[in-house]
């Protein structure tokens, strides 16, 4: 069986793309075609470049200490943590391939501060377009590239199902959402908790981005729908924390599979 894949955007929660990837192939379906958004356009560009299992390595070994070697102190640049030393990791990991050299057709997600527009890339080289589709505002420098100013694509395209299904026409379109768990969102922030009536300052700015970032990709899979939507339970995990990356492997493994081998998708 044959699809295209449209992976969420979601930052530290995206290794759960991984796993979903592994229970995928495990069933016996071929990607023919992946779209992403932020932490999806990272995975799927390493998938399509046959980088994935050096991503994966990369993800497990990710502590806080070692984020915090990114940690760039001059804010002005428009985020905590170095453009340059992102590019030179990415670089690593990919080297410097076009999207005419991936295996597959690959499509990544970003979004343009300056006119409001989705943008979406498909040719060219891939490094600069994963690197404007995982800047998270705030947290990674914004790219400027031809007159744009680009940001995480998750800010206008959290699910990126059209592109995906642009990439392989008359394929089923499956899509991996990392946002759909907003009510275990909620109260990891510490919203309901019995023992404070009244939510702290930080636990209601946490749930209200979630609530948001819940209802975004739900007005987007509403609009683009695919034929098998993969909505992840990992509403339990800081959006922001990269070192869970055995947990949600096996979360987006356990639970693609669970789905994928009740459905004639699968055979």
């Amino acid at each position: 069986m044959k699809i295209s894949l449209a992976l969420g955007g979601g930052a530290g929660l995206g290794w759960a793309h991984i796993g979903v990837i592994h229970a995928l192939e495990e069933q016996g379906i071929t990607i023919s075609a992946i779209a992403g958004t932020s932490i999806g356009a990272i995975v799927g560009a390493c998938y399509a470049a046959g980088k994935l299992e050096a991503l994966e390595d990369v993800a497990r070994s990710t502590s806080i200490v070692g984020m915090l070697r990114y940690i760039d102190p001059h804010w002005k640049r428009g985020g905590i943590i170095g453009g340059k030393q992102i590019e030179r990791r990415l670089t690593e990991h990919l080297g410097e391939p076009d999207f005419a050299d991936l295996s597959i057709p690959v499509a990544t997600v970003s979004a343009d501060l300056i006119t409001g527009k989705t943008v979406i890339m498909r040719e060219g080289p891939v490094l600069p377009a994963v690197r404007s589709s995982m800047s998270l505002p705030g947290i990674f420098p914004p790219v400027e590239r031809d007159g744009m100013v680009l940001v995480d694509g998750g800010a206008c395209m959290p699910v990126p199902v059209r592109p995906a299904r642009e990439l392989a026409p008359g394929l089923p379109c499956v899509a991996v959402s990392l946002q759909s768990d907003y009510v275990r969102r909620a109260e990891a922030a510490g919203i309901g908790d019995e023992s404070s009536r009244r939510p702290g300052s930080v636990a209601v700015v946490k749930a209200s981005v979630g609530l948001s970032l819940a209802n975004l990709a739900r007005y987007s899979l509403e609009r683009d729908p695919p034929d098998l939507l993969l909505p992840l339970r990992v509403g339990h995990i800081d959006i922001q924390d990269f070192t869970k990356a055995d947990e949600l492997i096996a979360i987006g493994h356990d639970e693609a599979q669970n789905i994928l081998e009740k459905l004639p998708l699968a055979t």
